[in-house]
C-alpha cells in the first residue's frame, strides 16, 4: 500500500523578509574557506617588505644569468691596455660614472680606447667587473643554492627517520648530531676544502656535509608533534604503512618549517662561500665570486675604491633580502597570524 502524501501546511511557518536584496544575496553566498597555502601567500603579499625583497631576489637572480651576456667582454678575458679603468655609463655623468681618475683625467682618451666601455670599470688585469660581477653574483647564488637544497635533502631524511621511529634509534641518531654540532662548523669546512682541493665542488660538498644537522633537529621536533595526532592515528587503523605515512603525511605537514629554514640556510651558505674566497681557500682565480671580488676590491681599497664597492652592496642586499623574506614567509606560515 502506498503511503498517502499530505503537503504542509504553509500557515504554520513564518516567513521573514529581508530588508534590502543585499543583504538577501549575501545569504546565499557561502564562502569557501581559502586553503593553507592560499591563506600563506595572501599574508606573504600583504608584507611589503618581504615582496620588495622577493622582486630584488628575482632582478638580482635574472642579471646574473643575463648580465655577463650584456657586453662583449668575458669574465676571465685579460686585456693589460684596460687595466684599472674607472666606470663610464654614458649619461651618468653627474654620478662620477665618466670615466675619469681622482685627477679628472679620461683615462679612455689617453689610453686611446674606442672600443666599449665598461661600465663599472675593470681590474688590475683589464678584466671587465660588469661581466665579473654578475658572473660572480652567478655562482654565488649556486653555492648558496646547491648547497641548501643537499640540506634539505639530507636534514628531511635525517630528522623524518630520527623522530618517526624514535627509540633506540632516535638515541643513537641524536648523539651523532650532538657530536657534529659540538664541532666548529668554519673549522670543519677549512679542514674539508685543504683535503678537496678549493673549487666550487670541494665548497657545496663542504657546506652540506655541516649544514644539515640544523634542518634534521627542526625536522625531528616536528615529527614528534605530529605522529601522535589523530590524521596520523587514523591513516595507522586504516593500515598505512610507516613509509607512507611519513612521506605522504608527516613531511607534508612540515613543509612549513622547511621552507622557512632553507630561506635562512642559502644566505648562510653565501656567506660563508664569501668568507672562504676572501681569506684564499674558496673560489681560485680567474673565476669569481662575491668573495673573491670583495678580497680584490680590499686589496686596492685605497685607491680604486670602486672594485670594492659594488660586490660589497650586491652581497648586502642579497643577504637582508633572504633574511626579510624568511622572516616574511615565517609569519606567512604560522596558523597564529591567520586572522
Amino acid at each position: 500500500m502506498k503511503r498517502s502524501e499530505t503537503k504542509p501546511d504553509k500557515s504554520l511557518f513564518v516567513f521573514e523578509a529581508y530588508e534590502d536584496k543585499e543583504e538577501a544575496a549575501d545569504t546565499k553566498r557561502v564562502k569557501k574557506p581559502d586553503s593553507f597555502w592560499k591563506g600563506s601567500f595572501k599574508r606573504l603579499m600583504k608584507n611589503k617588505g618581504a615582496m620588495v625583497s622577493l622582486v630584488l631576489l628575482i632582478i638580482i637572480t635574472v642579471m646574473s644569468l643575463l648580465g655577463p651576456f650584456m657586453n662583449d667582454f668575458h669574465y676571465v678575458e685579460q686585456d693589460v691596455s684596460r687595466t684599472h679603468l674607472p666606470p663610464l655609463v654614458h649619461g651618468l655623468e653627474w654620478a662620477g660614472l665618466d670615466g675619469t681618475d681622482a685627477h679628472g683625467k679620461d683615462l679612455y682618451e689617453q689610453r686611446n680606447i674606442q672600443d666599449q666601455p665598461s661600465w663599472l670599470g675593470t681590474d688590475e688585469f683589464g678584466r671587465d667587473l660588469w661581466t665579473r660581477l654578475w658572473k660572480g653574483t652567478q655562482i654565488s647564488l649556486l653555492i648558496g643554492v646547491v648547497a641548501a637544497l643537499l640540506d634539505l635533502l639530507i636534514g628531511v631524511i635525517y630528522g623524518s627517520i630520527s623522530g618517526f621511529y624514535g627509540g633506540r634509534l632516535d638515541d643513537f641518531m641524536q648523539r651523532v648530531l650532538e657530536i657534529l654540532m659540538g664541532i666548529p662548523n668554519l673549522i670543519l669546512i677549512i679542514l674539508l676544502i685543504i683535503v678537496l682541493e678549493p673549487g666550487i665542488s670541494s665548497i657545496i660538498i663542504a657546506l652540506a656535509i655541516t649544514g644539515w644537522v640544523n634542518m634534521a633537529r627542526i625536522v625531528r621536533g616536528q615529527n614528534l608533534q605530529l605522529k601522535g595526532q589523530e590524521f596520523i592515528m587514523a591513516s595507522r587503523s586504516l593500515g598505512a604503512r610507516n613509509s607512507r605515512i611519513l612521506w605522504k603525511h608527516l613531511i607534508p605537514n612540515t613543509l612549513g618549517p622547511i621552507i622557512i629554514t632553507v630561506m635562512f640556510t642559502i644566505p648562510t651558505a653565501i656567506f660563508f662561500e664569501a668568507f672562504l674566497s676572501f681569506i684564499g681557500i674558496g673560489i681560485q682565480p680567474p673565476y669569481a665570486s662575491l668573495g673573491t671580488l670583495i678580497e680584490d676590491g680590499y686589496q686596492d681599497m685605497r685607491y680604486f675604491s670602486f672594485k670594492l664597492i659594488y660586490p660589497a652592496i650586491l652581497i648586502s642586499v642579497i643577504m637582508v633580502s633572504f633574511n626579510i623574506l624568511g622572516d616574511g614567509l615565517r609569519d606567512a606560515l604560522d596558523p597564529k597570524m591567520k586572522k
